[in-house]
């Protein structure tokens, strides 16, 4: 099982920074850095995307609500953020995994009423055995875990493979993920929250949260590490 594979991965911090290499705080990073990280700041309250006015919400959320409720990111998908995730996702560093995690559990909180459980968005089997390891998966361990709720990492299935969706329009990302879920157990007047790593154009959550919502699911909201402008 991969997180007995990595656990003591996570579990070590390093005595370095992993931006600077000054001496690094618990979360791996150090003071500095940390504060100049890309704190998201004002932003949609539905889907995270940054706002110059003090709206409360995007035009593209007005005209057409998403499916699930809201979205709350840390951070903006820029540099150094970019490039750590870059790292986690692509490269095997889990240690800036961790550390993103780890600060992003101190920089959001589930706004009102918290998730009944916190579920990741899946990964394909071919691409989970590629890399080894589900990137969301491991974030929403580090976020159950300092929220104090259960994480059901199996609750959504992948069903089929989709393409790399970082270069489709939200058009075709939705009809590309439609039909790729399926869901394992009982949701049925729950409040789930999902968890990823970045958020695009939001249509790999908006699948999820319909196939949540389809089978009973009351509210559905979302926690990434990044939201892209």
């Amino acid at each position: 099982m991969v997180y007995s594979r990595i656990s003591p991965l996570l579990s070590h911090h390093l005595a370095q920074c992993l931006l600077c290499g000054d001496r690094a705080s618990e979360s791996g990073i150090c003071p500095g850095c940390v504060g100049d990280l890309p704190y998201l700041g004002r932003a949609c309250e539905s889907c995270a995307l940054p706002l110059a006015s003090c709206a409360r919400q995007c035009p593209n959320c007005l005209r057409q609500p998403p499916r699930f409720q809201r979205v709350q990111a840390a951070w903006q998908y820029a540099y150094p953020v970019s490039q750590l995730i870059q790292r986690f996702k692509y490269q095997g560093d889990l240690s800036a995994g961790h550390s993103l995690a780890q600060l992003a559990a101190g920089a959001i909180k589930p706004c009102g009423e918290p998730p009944d459980l916190l579920a990741p968005i899946p990964l394909h089997w071919c691409r989970y055995w590629i890399r080894g390891y589900n990137q969301a998966q491991l974030v929403a361990a580090e976020l159950g875990r300092q929220w104090r709720l259960p994480v059901r990492p199996r609750l959504l299935r992948k069903i089929s493979a989709t393409r790399t969706q970082s270069q489709l329009r939200r058009q075709q990302r939705m009809r590309n993920l439609l039909q790729s879920f399926a869901l394992r157990g009982s949701v049925q007047e729950m409040h789930i929250g999902l968890v990823d790593d970045v958020l695009t154009t939001g249509a790999t959550l908006e699948a999820a949260a319909q196939k949540l919502l389809e089978a009973g699911a009351r509210k559905v909201s979302a926690f990434v590490l990044a939201r892209t402008p």
